[in-house]
This record gives C-alpha cells, structure tokens and sequence, in this order.
C-alpha cells in the first residue's frame, strides 16, 4: 500500500468510493421491460462489446474457469451468466475481459474496500458472536439488483474506483494485524472477484484465518465446490422466492441460488441466510411461507434467517422504508414454519437482534446494533437449559 500509514488504512476512509469518472460507468441498457413491468428482466448475455481496455494492467489474471469456443471466443464458468465473450469484451460482472482468446480478471489484488467490521454485521450471528472480521471488496457484480446499496462500487468497472494495492499474503497479514477471526468478501458480490477470493482464502487457510463468504449465491456448483474446500461460512442474500421477481427486481434466477444453498448445506459449510424485504417486491406473506417452507424442508430448522429493512436506495430511492411491522409479522411466521432462529437486522434495538434459545426461550445473546453486550453461551450450549446451539461459537 503506498502512500498510506496502517492507521489511515485500517481506521480513516478505508477505501471510499470515487465517483466514476466515465459515462459509461452505469450500463442502463439492461433495464428493461421483464416479464413482470420494468426492471432488468435476465440480463444474461448483457455484455459489454469491445469494453475491455487495450493494454492490461499489473491487477489481472487468468480466469479460474472458463471455456474456449472457436477462434477467440471464451465462455466464463464462474456464474450462471456464462458470459460468451470474443476478443475485447467484457462480461455482465464488469469485472473480467477476453484478450485475444484468455479470459482475464481485472480484480485480483486491487481491492476498493477494505475495512474491520463486527462480524454481525455481514450479517452472521451464529459465528463467533462479538469477533471482528476483516472485510474486502473489488469493483463489479454479477446482479443488477435496483435496490442495490453498494451501488458505487458493484455497478461499475474496477478502473473507476478508487483502489488499494493488496495481494493476498498482504490481506492475511493485514488481518492479522487487525485481530480479526476472519477474512470476510463482501459488500460488492465476491464472485466478480472469484480469483482473488480464492487464492486469499487458500492464504488465510494456511493461517488459521476464517474465510467468509457473503455472496448473492450466483455461483455455479464448480468454482463453488473449490471455494469450499477453504470456507468456513457464508450468509446467502436470498432475494425473493419468485423467479419472475428476481427476474424483475435483480436481473438474475431465482433456482441456481437455491443450488447454492444446498450445496453449502450438503458440505456443512455454516450458513445463514438474509431476506431484505422491498416493499411492493418481496413482502407477500405467502412468498415467504413458501420460503420458508422450503428453507426448513430442503436445509433444516437451525440455520439463522435474517429479515433485513429495506431503505430508500439507488433507483428504488421512490419507495417508502419497510414497516417494522412487517418484518415482526415475517420473523414470527418464519418461527411458525419451523425456523428456529429469525432476527431482524437494520432496525436498531429491535428485540429481534437477540438470541433466544430454542429451547427454553431465554435471551442467550444480547446485541446492541452490531456490538455483542452479554452472552450466556458455554461451550456451544445454553447456559440455562444445556440445549445445544447451532452455529461457531468461542469454547
């Protein structure tokens, strides 16, 4: 990192956002009619055309997955897009480029995030309660979500932000130094920068440093399979539980998300699970039964789902917050289905930021916002009953 003392690294800005220097920084030619009214409908096969730049820089290398198709042509492996690319261009996550026949990312080294949060607030709750985790982010997503709070930095390519040099050994070094239990990929969508996901979290591997995945889950089952052999755990923002509204609101599918999720299952990976609850997109109560529903028949009871408040944002910047109500209505109709542990995050003191034991019902964790206040946890279990806790907990 040059130019940069450690305290300014870790403790001033970190890493925010420059504003896009070009016009071309927003792409608004995937937003159109879909099969429920406007939004973005599948923007696969959005591409960018002769959008990568000429000369490649030192923050690039070669895709983990992708496959040669004749000629110069390459398909991209990493997410269900499957970007078919030809010679100078880009793919729907903005993040990787065909230069003559390879297939590069340009997010590998390069971070435009970078900070020490609570590990709450990606949001994990049944993982190592109170510790902090060391959070990172390059530019792109493989989503165009309308809602999208991250916007500078997801909806834009790696060159117009603003970015720090650190390689992985640099990454784990950092967090190191930061006390942090783990290295958490998020605020953007990790996928985009897979490669660089990847190879830190075979570093931290090596370290004993958990890796955290925080991801829409748009992933396909291969570059998933490698990334678990060195995960540890994951939250999965699942959008909705309508395919004709991911389609609508995101730009994606709603099935390759529910592989995902059975796959991190399969492979015991801990995870939990986010809902944001959009007005006039996804607050059916019926859409979250069958949710719901489906989360305990396809994954179990025990994994935390969380109901996130929406808020006023990028270019749903027109609708209201999601009532509290609402989301209190949710988290106990989830419970009734079956779902042990529902919170309710971005509603500051709610009684749904606590832990309760399944069991006996007491309060085990208290959180006020992000920070962890009391804990009444002992080797996994409730101290009052005994009851054994799911999740990662300090002995």
């Amino acid at each position: 990192m040059t130019g940069l003392s450690r305290r300014q690294f870790i403790c001033s800005g970190i890493c925010f956002f420059a504003e896009a220097s070009s016009a071309n920084a927003f792409d608004f030619s995937i937003f159109q009619a879909g099969p429920l009214g406007f939004g973005p409908s599948d923007i696969t096969g959005k591409i960018a055309r002769n959008d990568a730049p000429k000369t490649l820089w030192k923050w690039k290398r070669e895709a983990f997955s992708y496959s040669p198709l004749g000629g110069e042509n390459v398909r991209c492996e990493i997410c269900p897009n499957r970007c078919v690319l030809a010679h100078g261009d880009r793919s729907v996550c903005r993040s990787k480029v065909n230069h003559h026949g390879v297939l590069y990312t340009l997010t590998y080294g390069n971070p435009c995030a970078v900070h020490v949060d609570p590990v709450e607030k990606k949001p994990l709750f049944h993982f190592r309660p109170g510790s902090l985790a060391f959070s990172i982010a390059s530019a792109g997503c493989n989503f165009r979500c309308l809602n999208c709070q991250n916007w500078e930095i997801s909806q834009t390519r790696p060159h117009q932000v603003r970015q720090f040099e650190l390689f992985p050994d640099s990454v784990v070094s950092e967090a190191q130094k930061s006390r942090a239990v783990g290295i958490a990929y998020t605020y953007s969508e990790p996928t985009a920068f897979f490669e660089y996901m990847l190879d830190t979290a075979r570093a931290a591997r090596k370290k004993q440093i958990a890796n955290l995945y925080i991801s829409n889950g748009y992933i396909n089952e291969g570059p998933l399979t490698e990334l678990i052999r060195v995960l540890d755990a994951a939250n999965i923002n699942l959008k909705a539980f309508s395919d004709g509204i991911y389609r609508k609101l995101i730009g994606g599918r709603l099935a390759p998300v529910l592989e995902t999720l059975k796959h991190l299952n399969r492979k015991k990976i801990h995870l939990e699970i986010t809902n944001l609850v959009v007005p006039g997109y996804t607050d059916d109560p019926e859409m979250v039964k069958r949710m719901c529903g489906w989360i305990v028949d396809h994954l179990g009871p025990d994994h935390p789902l969380h109901f996130s408040r929406f808020h006023p944002m990028y270019k749903l910047d027109r609708l209201a917050a999601t009532p509290v109500d609402t989301l209190d209505r949710f988290r106990f109709l989830a419970m009734a289905e079956g779902i042990r542990y529902v919170y309710i995050g971005n509603v500051p003191g709610h009684e749904g930021s606590h832990t309760f034991c399944h069991s006996c019902k007491k309060k085990i964790i208290h959180r006020d916002g992000f920070m962890v206040r009391d804990m009444h946890l002992k080797n996994g279990a409730c101290q009052f009953c005994g009851a054994r806790i799911p999740g990662v907990f300090p002995a």
